[in-house]
């Protein structure tokens, strides 16, 4: 059976800061906050049909550790049975770097957390600043070291195309994050919802939301960032579900987001070696994990369509021994060009 995690998600509780992009009951499409019982139906559901084991019981949504203490603790007390009898290997929480302490990390390691997010967002502080997050890019460093110390696996949470962010300012803030040598990392480019300042802001024409082309090329750069350091993004682009539709305003949004970055940087990878080799026409063979042959292909065979209208006919060769985001590219037609 497949290990899985189980999500739970915490709205709207906790935060001290309202940022201009957040509206949680639109995100996960929950009003109520949840109880042990609802704990209980949720993990019991997942045991019935899943090995869980090397799963984790995952709290998102809110700023968990800045909830009231007591709630807190009573939604800790709940997961920590289910990890105390091995049947999950943790607790995950999502949390802001304002809302970690010394103190609070004892009580999470106490109670079975392995894994902590940090809601970043940007490393730029003016970025900051103009979306209300309420800490600077000092106080994330702080608390990741710190969460580091205490033995926790670490997490990071980014997103693009803020309000006030540039291009340039998103590969700084992955570079900073990289840095702090976090084990997993989310990407989000921003999304603007209902009932949110971003809204506000864009109906006054005073922000402009990133296109999908523009998300998509500038995601997949991060995205081989991170690959390139280690370090797994488990999440890119927000997730479909909840009321994420029916709150949608404008920006980047996409059930298959992920799929169109990494689709991007086989493209990119098939150009460059078209380079290398200077091939400029002609019949070329592209070898590629078995894995990945979509990936190569694109959506909806997107990038063997754009090679064609290059002027390249396409054949695609699997092999089990590549691995992700490595391919071969040669000229197999005497009629190659070469430049």
């Amino acid at each position: 059976m497949k290990h899985i995690n189980v999500a739970l998600f915490v709205p709207d509780l906790g935060c001290p800061h309202r940022c201009s992009f957040c509206n949680q009951k639109t995100i996960s499409g929950k009003q109520n906050p949840i109880n042990a019982a609802d704990i209980e139906k949720a993990v019991e559901t997942a045991l019935s049909t899943a090995d869980c084991n090397e799963g984790e019981i995952a709290f998102f949504g809110g700023s968990f550790t800045a909830i009231d203490r007591g709630y807190m603790l009573e939604l800790l007390k709940k997961a920590e049975e289910y990890v105390s009898k091995g049947l999950f290997r943790g607790i995950r929480i999502s949390t802001r770097p304002d809302c970690i302490n010394e103190e609070i990390l004892e009580i999470l390691r106490s109670y079975g957390v392995s894994s902590i997010e940090l809601g970043c967002q940007s490393m730029d502080d003016e970025v900051l600043r103009m979306n209300n997050r309420g800490h600077t890019s000092d106080c994330v460093t702080e608390a990741a070291e710190l969460i580091k110390s205490y033995g926790f696996e670490l997490g990071v949470q980014m997103m693009t195309g803020l309000y006030g962010d540039t291009r340039e300012k998103s590969l700084e803030t992955a570079r900073k994050l990289i840095s702090l040598k976090p084990d997993t990392a989310r990407i989000y480019p921003t999304v603007v919802l209902e009932g949110t300042e971003l809204e506000r802001l864009y109906r006054n024409g005073k922000y402009t939301p990133q296109s999908i082309e523009e998300a998509t090329e500038l995601c997949s750069e991060l995205l081989m960032m991170f690959n390139d350091s280690g370090i797994r993004v488990i999440r890119l682009g927000l997730h479909s579900g909840g009321n994420v539709e029916e709150g949608f305003v404008a920006g980047v949004y996409h059930p298959a987001f992920r799929e169109l970055c990494e689709s991007r940087i086989y493209l990119k990878l098939t150009e460059k070696e078209l380079e290398i080799q200077k091939l400029s026409g002609g019949e070329i063979e592209i070898t590629v994990g078995s894995r990945y042959v979509s990936m190569l292909a694109g959506q909806k065979k997107s990038n063997v369509k754009y090679l064609q209208a290059k002027g390249y006919k396409v054949r695609i060769v699997q092999d089990d021994g590549y691995p992700k985001y490595k391919i071969t590219v040669r000229g197999i037609k005497n009629d190659i060009k070469s430049t």
